[in-house]
């Protein structure tokens, strides 16, 4: 069983590991390291996204301010081919996109 740290970490490197391999722009911010960071990304996942109890996990996933999803909603749309969408991007042609 893996402890939530693991699991995050686990989540992270999915998620960092697809935006390298499509060559997607991004900024990972580690909000343990800045509460000011860590405030910020609470106050802009919207009401309805939020989990019932508790804080929400990383990694969320921002475009800018503009809130994407969680962790399992970025899992979802990659079963679903449809991570771009899911990032706000515009879908690349199939010549432009990385190998997998």
């Amino acid at each position: 069983m893996y402890s939530i740290c693991s699991q995050i970490k686990k989540r992270q490197y999915d998620v960092v590991g697809f935006l390298e391999a499509n060559r997607i722009e991004f900024e990972e911010v580690d909000i343990t390291m800045s509460e000011e960071q860590r405030l910020w990304m609470y106050k802009n996942i919207p009401n309805e996204k939020l989990p019932a109890k508790g804080n929400p996990l990383p990694p969320q996933i921002f475009n800018g301010n503009q809130y994407c999803g969680d962790y399992e909603s970025f899992f979802e749309s990659k079963e679903n081919n449809t991570v771009f969408l899911f990032l706000g991007l515009k879908p690349r042609p199939a010549s432009q996109e990385a190998e997998p």
